[in-house]
């Protein structure tokens, strides 16, 4: 459907064949991110807009539609100042500013060493519909009238009222009813509270955090339902969150074919930096063992003559069955963990790949068979991290999805954390599909305790939110977003309780008879070391 009179070029926009799941022609909109000539034809590597990267791929011309080509906007030029190239007209609100600026730091200019605080950007005003993203909404708590209609018919199994702990730095939060939306707003200095008796149920989910805007939701750098799903600031030490702002079209394509893993050949969803002469190759070859990358099979036959290791580097500290579990130190094993950081940016789009792998330890997942332990999926996490961090990166190789591995690498990370003594979370932005396993996991997790609490003298079972983070080592963040996102927050009679519906209990059920993979503590054989006493590593 191409017209060769008209020169489609990089930036354009227009419809592209495609197949979807039910395997029917569609015509998604995509965007033309490079061109090239292959044995005298053109072919053009797109991304499909509104759809994930690595559906991205090279087409043909009869695929595209070039009655509705969108050709790239001109950028407006940027106006030159007093004619000079480069320069911009300044205003005059703006050179007060720079003048302001100029003062204030010459007459409180710091002594030698120190620096500045940065000054905080004002807060704008953002209402809860539009920071939360449509696939992972998290319900608004009832208000308590409509509690008192909905109670009339209960369809609960079992309910479970939640109490907060006294020694917590807590605010209150207020509903507003507006039509058929709801806003949780912060309260506000100054405004007066009806005593109702119900503070300190409302306690357990209000934070006290001046960048907490949402009421309920956890602050926005620990959700991943934000609404760009990408921090303003990544942290430039230990953080492996991808620094968007500086992507080019290099790094938006993928770069490699194939990947021959052992016995499997995968197809990379992403760009990931291998050494450039490697990426014209039809097939990358990599040893399964200390993951090495070769350009011919040829050369991976002689590297196995010569690779004696069987097992990734570092020590075996869980094995139950055909799983075993092995620690990999970023500073000890270099090399292993840059390999392993160069495979697995080829299935991760939102971290970014870094060279120093000294402040990481790698936990990778095998499964073991006569020939040795094969490579399943791995988790990176900081050896100290301020945030509580227990995972950095988290990744099961596409031949290994699907089959329960990722839940199983989710539940030994926070098997470390309750050696450890501690909470902790995920580095956000996940990724979609790891998005859904945390959720998945979390669900399955908070509703297990919930179904096992048993009550005393006829009255319901109670627990804390400080409770459930402690059993399962979840941060309180997570758990209370968990909560809400299933809806098991209501409202009742001054106090909030937790309902489990029929549907709830039957799903749950379901899900844990088909989760035949666990992770046994006494298998687990680890001792966390106090790395702020080793120095930097």
């Amino acid at each position: 459907m191409t017209d060769s009179s008209v020169e489609i070029v990089e930036g354009c926009r227009l419809p592209v064949l495609r197949k979807n799941q039910e395997n029917e022609d569609e015509w998604p909109l995509a965007e033309i991110l490079s061109v090239k000539d292959t044995l005298g034809r053109k072919l053009y590597y797109v991304h499909y807009v509104d759809f994930n990267k690595r559906l991205d791929e090279w087409v043909t011309p009869d695929r595209l539609d070039i009655k509705k080509l969108q050709f790239p906007k001109k950028e407006a030029k940027t106006p030159t100042k007093n004619g000079l190239p480069g320069s911009r007209p300044s205003s005059p609100d703006r050179d007060v500013r720079k003048s302001l600026d100029l003062n204030v730091q010459s007459a409180s200019a710091p002594s030698r060493g120190k620096t500045l605080p940065t000054p905080k950007r004002k807060a704008e005003s953002v209402s809860l519909a539009s920071q939360v993203s449509a696939v992972t909404s998290v319900p608004s708590l009832p208000s308590s009238t409509e509690v008192s209609q909905a109670s009339v018919y209960p369809a609960v199994r079992e309910a479970f009222s939640t109490k907060s702990r006294e020694d917590e730095q807590l605010t209150s939060i207020t509903t507003v009813t507006n039509g058929t939306t709801r806003r949780i707003l912060p309260s506000q200095p100054g405004r007066k509270r009806k005593n109702c008796g119900t503070d300190e149920m409302i306690k357990v989910f209000q934070y006290n955090s001046p960048r907490n805007a949402s009421g309920c939701l956890p602050p926005g750098e620990d959700s991943q339902d934000s609404s760009d799903g990408i921090p303003s600031a990544p942290r430039m030490t230990g953080s492996l969150v991808s620094d968007r702002s500086h992507d080019d079209i290099v790094t938006r394509m993928k770069n490699i074919d194939c990947i021959e893993l052992g016995r499997h050949r995968l197809k990379p969803w992403y760009f990931s930096p291998y050494p450039q002469e490697l990426t014209s190759l039809p097939v990358l070859y990599l040893c399964e063992f200390c993951l090495k990358y070769l350009k011919s099979l040829k050369c991976l036959q002689r590297h196995l003559t010569k690779c004696n290791l069987r097992h990734p580097p570092g020590n075996e500290i869980y094995r139950k069955g055909t799983i075993s579990f092995f620690e990999i130190d970023g500073r000890k094993n270099k090399t292993y963990s840059q390999n392993l950081c160069l495979l697995a940016k080829c299935f991760l789009d939102h971290k970014t790949l870094y060279y120093d792998t000294d402040p990481f330890l790698f936990y990778v997942m095998t499964e073991y068979d006569s020939k040795g332990f094969h490579i399943v999926g791995y988790f990176s996490k900081e050896k100290e991290s301020t945030e509580d961090y227990n995972v950095a990166c988290i990744l099961t190789l596409p031949p290994y999805q699907r089959r329960g591995y990722g839940k199983l690498l989710i539940e030994f990370s926070y098997e470390l954390s309750k050696v450890e003594g501690k909470t902790g979370t995920p580095e956000k932005p996940l990724s979609d599909l790891g998005l859904l396993s945390y959720r998945s996991y979390w669900s399955q997790t908070i509703l297990e305790i919930l179904m096992e609490l048993k009550s005393d003298n006829g009255e319901r079972p109670q627990i804390t939110i400080n409770e459930i983070s402690e059993i399962t080592s979840v941060k309180k963040e997570d758990v209370i977003s968990t909560l809400q996102y299933l809806n098991l927050i209501n409202y009742y009679k001054g106090q909030y309780i937790l309902t489990l519906s029929e549907d709830i209990v039957e799903g749950h059920e379901r899900a844990m008879q088909k989760r035949h993979l666990r992770i046994d503590p006494k298998c687990l054989h680890f001792t966390p070391k106090d790395w702020s006493k080793r120095g930097k590593w």
